[in-house]
């Protein structure tokens, strides 16, 4: 474990190949966190609040559904295609 100096302002510089472990850059925003008698940083990442539905575990679901091609399968061409979207429940 690499150690840390607490320099000026309380400030503490991470370790590079640690930001890039845990893919954090310079302006991120860390939660820190004292878990019994340790410090603990988190890294969090802000969602714009119209953004929120697309982090959501339902939308999530349904992104690996649709890349996986399990929404409404894969067609032979474009008739086929149309038909089952314009039957299809949504």
């Amino acid at each position: 474990m690499p150690l840390v100096k607490v320099k000026r302002h309380f400030q503490v510089t991470m370790p590079s190949n640690m930001c890039r472990m845990f893919d954090i850059g310079v302006g991120d925003l860390l939660e820190i966190v004292k878990q019994h008698n340790e410090i603990v940083l988190k890294p969090v990442k802000v969602v714009q609040p119209g953004q929120v539905y697309f982090y959501s575990e339902e939308w999530q679901q349904d992104e690996i559904k649709a890349a996986k091609g399990d929404v409404f399968g894969c067609f032979d061409n474009i008739k086929k295609g149309l038909k089952t979207l314009k039957t299809a429940k949504i």
